[in-house]
């Protein structure tokens, strides 16, 4: 387990932070209610990269560089310009159930982006929710449907797509073809049984694991926030939890980076509320050290 003293601080008082990404030497992240776009250097400076009235989330970055991001409450992804403009890259309001969540961008520029699937409430029915494909170009289409509210997402060097379901308790893996189009949809990981969809609060209940934002690693494993119980689990295919990091207060994401790939950051708050978040900030970004490199 993690003691305290293992864990930096590198960054405080923010309103909610999600979706860490290691990139260019710096750890990007979004804020959602602050509506910005960071990124963070080793000394602990601050950039403001974009501001997103739309409420920024997932980010990728295209094969020429420029940065993509999940714009949640608008339906869209924008992309910004090397003069620094945001610009629309797809407007996938359309095809969306509910907001837009996390996302991942794959080298070729094909981008993978989750959705609600319904309002987030205690007593809301889990509704089954689509994974969104945008190609390089824009395009849009429905990649994958009947997924429980999917969240975090990684491209495997064997061009899988790994997929958490955060009401699912359980990870979903497909194959990603040459256009971009999803196959053989399988179960990455199931950390238990199925749960109930009659209500959040049910699911939650009954669940083992809320895998939320997710980051691979050089061994192929993956790092979870499990959103339920203030921890990252490393997890190998098939659902074997080999390592894990205690917190001291909830981690919704997390990433590998640093200049050796070895600092896991982790995106922390006392909560997810919406209601709580939005006013406050309390939320940080955090780090510990692990073994395996991301």
């Amino acid at each position: 387990m993690t003691s305290t003293s293992d864990i930096t601080t590198v960054v405080t008082d923010r309103a909610f932070l999600e979706c860490p990404r290691w990139h260019d030497g710096r750890i990007w992240v979004s804020d959602l209610y602050a509506h910005e776009v960071l990124s963070i250097g080793d000394d602990g400076d601050v950039r403001v990269e974009a501001t997103v009235p739309g409420r920024p989330s997932g980010l990728g970055w295209l094969p020429d560089g420029r940065l993509l991001v999940v714009s949640m409450t608008d339906g869209l992804i924008v992309r910004r310009e090397p003069d620094g403009t945001l610009v629309t890259h797809a407007d996938v309001s359309a095809l969306a159930t509910g907001k837009l969540n996390d996302m991942v961008v794959d080298d070729r520029g094909h981008a993978y982006i989750s959705t609600f699937g319904f309002e987030f409430r205690s007593r809301s029915y889990v509704e089954s929710a689509v994974l969104i494909h945008v190609a390089p170009n824009g395009n849009a289409d429905i990649a994958a449907g009947d997924l429980l509210f999917p969240n975090g997402s990684v491209v495997t060097k064997d061009r899988r797509l790994v997929v958490a379901e955060s009401m699912g308790n359980r990870m979903t893996a497909f194959d990603i073809a040459e256009d971009g189009s999803l196959s053989n949809r399988r179960t990455w990981a199931a950390f238990g049984p199925e749960v109930p969809r009659s209500s959040v609060k049910d699911a939650m209940s009954a669940a083992q694991v809320a895998p939320d934002g997710i980051g691979l690693d050089s061994e192929g494993a993956i790092w979870v926030a499990d959103a339920l119980h203030q921890r990252l689990i490393r997890v190998v295919e098939g659902g074997e939890i080999v390592d894990e990091r205690a917190f001291p207060t909830g981690v919704f994401a997390c990433m590998l980076g640093g200049q050796d790939g070895r600092t896991l950051f982790a995106c922390a708050a006392p909560s997810s509320s919406e209601h709580a978040r939005e006013s406050t900030r309390d939320a940080s970004l955090l780090s510990v050290r692990v073994d395996i490199p991301g």
